[in-house]
């Protein structure tokens, strides 16, 4: 298991009000021993003007996904920013829901790498995309 802080799934969608995630209706589902999923509709809210899925809604959800998994793979006394986002879009989708899964590629000192998948309700893939995260003391 790679989670020190001990955060519920309800315990991280309390942190949705007056945040993006509340915005765009992100909702954490499951916490397993090395990953964190999180789901958000596909809808007005989220479509660019083509009525498609935003490719900056689906870095927002993959952002979500590792910054708050970052989080819990923490010590006390430190906290974690992103450093960089890249998200290659494969496939569109126009409504419905996509569920992001994060899982770590690197867990270190100072740096942390996190890879995530967006897929629809089918399991077909959305969008790939890879968080480098820093890690940094709190002062």
């Amino acid at each position: 298991m790679i989670w020190k802080k001990e955060f519920t799934v309800d315990d991280m969608n309390r942190f949705k009000a007056n945040t993006m995630m509340g915005h765009l209706d992100i909702t954490f589902e499951e916490k397993g021993d090395d990953f964190l999923t999180a789901s958000m509709p596909v809808d007005a809210r989220t479509h660019q003007p083509m009525g498609i899925l935003h490719g900056g809604a689906s870095v927002v959800l993959a952002e979500t996904l590792g910054s708050c998994a970052s989080l819990m793979t923490l010590e006390e006394g430190y906290y974690s920013v992103g450093l960089e986002i890249k998200a290659n879009h494969i496939k569109r989708i126009s409504r419905g829901r996509v569920t992001g899964r994060t899982t770590p590629l690197h867990l270190g000192r100072t740096t942390q790498v996190w890879d995530i998948d967006i897929k629809n309700d089918k399991g077909k893939l959305i969008c790939v995309s890879r968080l480098t995260i820093a890690v940094l003391k709190q002062s």
